[in-house]
């Protein structure tokens, strides 16, 4: 299994900023946060699309921490394989970066949204789809 994940090169200064804005924690909560609103819009992401990893580097108990499990299920469940696929960190750092450029693109069409406001949110669009 990987030891660590890198950003691209244009999402270091993406985490960062949603880190500063969002209030929600440090980086790699806001990496979690990005994986996991990335792979919650269903879409599957073709590894030949992969971004550089010049960006920032997360080791991977700093990324996933206690919920390593939880997070490799998903990207595992979302693709159909196995934990020790060698091709799980690289949907992993691309769902980041896919993440963090969702995130961006929405706070900037919200420019007023802090962490709280965006967080209910994202609980009343998830309420509306049950």
């Amino acid at each position: 299994m990987f030891k660590q994940i890198k950003t691209s090169k244009a999402n270091r200064e993406v985490v960062a900023q949603l880190s500063k804005k969002l209030n929600l924690g440090k980086e790699n909560v806001i990496a979690r946060m990005a994986l996991t609103h990335s792979l919650s819009t269903d879409k599957k992401l073709d590894l030949k699309d992969i971004n550089d990893s010049g960006g920032k580097e997360y080791s991977k108990s700093v990324l996933l921490g206690e919920y390593e499990d939880i997070y490799v299920g998903l990207v595992c469940t979302h693709y159909g394989l196995y934990k020790t696929d060698k091709n799980l960190s690289k949907y992993m750092k691309m769902h980041i970066d896919d993440g963090l450029e969702l995130l961006d693109n929405e706070l900037n069409e919200n420019p007023k949204f802090d962490g709280f406001d965006f967080l209910i949110d994202k609980i009343n669009k998830g309420i509306k789809e049950i």
